[in-house]
Parts: C-alpha cells; structure tokens; sequence
C-alpha cells in the first residue's frame, strides 16, 4: 500500500470536530471563510497562456511565422479557430509551428518537453540529461537553469529533439550567458520549439505520423485556454 498518499488517522474525530481541540468548528464561521475564498477566487483576473489576444496580432508582431506558416488569420479569426483550420488543411504541420508561437515561452517549451517525451525509445543518455534541465527550468525558470540547458545544448550535435529544446529554453528571454548581453530575437525559443516538435514526427513511420500529429495538436490545445 501507498503509505505516502495514504490520509492521517484522525483519531475517530468527525469533520465537525476540531483535530487539534475537538472543539465544535462554527458553521457559521465555516460558510463566512468559504464566501471569502470564493469571493477572492472572483476577483482574481483570467490568465491566458498566449502572447497575443489574437493570431493577427500574433502575425504582425512576429512576423517570422509568415515564413513558416503558409496560412493567414482572419482578422476576426481567435487562436483557437486559426489552429482548427490549419489543423484541417493540406498542411497540418502548421498547426506545430502555430502553437510554438502563439504560446507564451514557458507553456510553449512545457508543451514540447510533453511532446518530446512521448518517444522515450528515441531518447539516447545525453537527451535525458538535456530533458531534465528543461524540466528543471520549467519548474524554476531562473537565469542559472537556463544557462545550464543552453550550455548543455549550444555546441550538442546532432540537434536531436531534445538539443533543440534546450535551447529554446537557453533563447526564452534575457541574455544566453552572463558575459553576453546581445538581446536574443523573439522568434529563436519558438522556432526551436517547433522543430523539436516536427523533428519528433519525423522519427516515426508514415503510418504512424498522423497518429501523433493529432495527439500532439490536441496536446497544444491546453495552451489557449484561459484560466
């Protein structure tokens, strides 16, 4: 058995009673904090995982994507329309490349760490440990753990998956060492991420590619919702 996750024994207490005093808790006093936790929760604004309220914003700030991404958003087209439709066209690979961009970096590279993890059998020993500094950073995405996975990945050959997201990590904002200031382009985190993603179709049989371009595309939908 899970000792672990197993709950305390309560010592026979009912959910009234007080674990420390077994003291009657307040109903009233009860219902006044819940009110208070909700009422806090209500005002607490939605947060959105996406750089842009909108792809065309998307398009016009990061104009990169247009060399990538053959289809254009409608000017009242949302996020998550623009992904339906290029999901449903000729090329659904752009729906990859979309989603790397649309997303801030922090969810874009944690949406790539799930879709490179998906292969485990494709990982050799030097992308688990790159793999774990990228986990790492996605838990605490400081300067120092940022540094580690680009070190890690800068002069990596080949560029495996998970080399390329490393260094989508090392790209995700502010200088790429401590002794190198130069500001890095918008565009290098996200195209580093879809290339790990498509680099991860790649890998597997043609019979088999559609099958996790449809997991990973429903995968990325996490990232356009609002929470």
């Amino acid at each position: 058995m899970d000792t672990e996750n197993k709950p305390e024994d309560d010592g026979g207490q009912t959910e009234s009673q007080s674990e420390d005093t077994g003291q009657t808790k307040d109903p009233v006093a009860e219902t006044e904090d819940t009110a208070d936790v909700q009422a806090v929760e209500k005002t607490q604004p939605p947060v959105s995982g996406l750089r842009f309220d909108t792809p065309t914003e998307l398009f016009a700030a990061i104009p990169q994507i247009k060399k990538l991404v053959q289809h254009r958003p409608r000017d009242d087209e949302d996020s998550m329309s623009f992904l339906g439709r290029l999901r449903s066209s000729n090329t659904p690979e752009e729906s990859i490349t979309f989603a790397a961009f649309a997303a801030r970096p922090k969810m874009a590279i944690w949406w790539g760490y799930e879709c490179v993890r998906a292969l485990p059998d494709e990982l050799t020993d030097e992308d688990r440990g790159l793999m774990e500094k990228v986990a790492r950073w996605t838990t605490y995405p400081d300067a120092d753990n940022r540094y580690a996975a680009m070190r890690s990945a800068l002069w990596q050959e080949p560029k495996t998956p998970a080399v390329l997201l490393a260094l989508a990590v090392g790209w995700s904002g502010g200088p790429i060492a401590p002794n190198d200031p130069a500001p890095v382009p918008v565009w290098r985190t996200p195209r580093s991420i879809s290339s790990a993603v498509l680099s991860c179709l790649s890998k597997v049989d043609l019979d088999q590619r559609s099958v996790l371009l449809a997991r990973f595309i429903d995968l990325s939908a996490n990232l356009f919702r609002v929470y």
